[in-house]
């Protein structure tokens, strides 16, 4: 009798071990497809022009993994392609680079724009209701602008930049019991000396797998970023990315 009790307990003790470090311990890996919307313009010496930019569907992927070790924080790595092209009309004299181009002049833009995300955060909340995590983010932004005289593509400018931009993050998740779904707000913000950015992003979830070995669940969501720059590696910007996007994160 006694060793059965002794072979129960210690089962009862496996389970729950196993399910208390499926809880505590987590990495997460997510892909989205961005419908996005380009508007602003950008320049080299504060003059912004605004440009008319076609609509592009980009990539966004990241991990993340979370532990229960007090004080030491849970990272997460974003990386995100904000590509796009267009052709526009000036409306007033223009400087990109080395060029001057004209009032009334036809122009061709291509940006080439990826962002990484380094972000620490600890969980405040966390749990099937409701989980809340607030940290610091280090976005990294890596570009390349091009501008081209249509009439004349001898006439044509490409300046390239990069640089860090520490930001505030926070993130909010609410699930709804024995449903499947969820939801979630989450954003990166700063404004300091003339640089004002933010990341935001919320969106709707479903659990499509949800086992001991891997859960898997669908996004759907809207997401807005702003890039206000002010001299980041001689570039000024204006520039604001938004539209719908979808995806897929499996928790291991």
């Amino acid at each position: 009798m006694k060793k059965t009790v002794l072979t129960l307990g210690l089962i009862v003790s496996g389970t729950s071990f196993t399910a208390q470090a499926d809880t505590l311990l987590g990495l997460y890996a997510g892909a989205q497809g961005w419908n996005m919307q380009t508007s602003g313009g950008f320049s080299s010496d504060g003059t912004n022009a605004d440009f008319n930019f076609e609509d592009q569907t980009n990539s966004n992927i990241y991990v993340a993994f979370e532990h229960p070790v007090p004080l030491i924080p849970n990272i997460k790595i974003q990386r995100t392609i904000m590509d796009t092209s267009g052709e526009t009309t000036l409306n007033s004299q223009y400087t990109f680079g080395d060029e001057i181009y004209a009032n009334n002049t036809d122009v061709s833009t291509d940006v080439q724009l990826t962002t990484t995300d380094f972000i620490l955060y600890y969980e405040l909340f966390d749990n099937d209701l409701i989980s809340f995590d607030v940290g610091i983010n280090a976005k990294q932004i890596d570009g390349e602008f091009l501008v081209t005289e249509k009439e004349n593509p001898s006439t044509s400018s490409r300046e390239s930049f990069s640089g860090p931009v520490p930001m505030v993050y926070s993130r909010l998740a609410i699930g709804i019991p024995f449903s499947g779904f969820g939801a979630y707000v989450e954003g990166s913000f700063l404004n300091i000396d003339d640089h004002t950015l933010s990341d935001y992003q919320a969106a709707l979830t479903y659990s499509l797998m949800e086992n001991l070995a891997l859960d898997m669940t669908f996004q759907l969501g809207y997401r807005t970023v702003k890039l206000e720059l002010d001299d980041l590696d001689d570039i000024y910007s204006n520039l604001e990315f938004k539209g719908v996007y979808a995806g897929l994160e499996v928790h291991f």
